[in-house]
């Protein structure tokens, strides 16, 4: 498996596990750990989305990191 690969992987395995916490009521989206895992899995997978030049992907998780990040500060 290709480096971009196990990246973009793990990138969104950090999103859908704070999608699955959320979902599940065990998180609320204002938690701090929601939105750091938000944070962190769309920084990574834009990354990764940047390492195969895939631009749709890297605003999409760009902005999403960027709100998360914000949100974050804003608490």
């Amino acid at each position: 498996m290709s480096y971009s690969t196990l990246t973009g992987t793990f990138g969104v395995s950090l999103l859908l596990l704070a999608f699955y916490l959320n979902a599940s009521g065990k998180l609320k989206a204002s938690d701090r750990v929601y939105l750091l895992l938000n944070f962190f899995g769309a920084a990574i997978s834009c990354y990764a989305s940047w390492l195969i030049s895939y631009m749709p992907f890297v605003v999409l998780e760009g902005v999403w990191a960027l709100v998360s990040l914000q949100k974050l500060f804003s608490r």
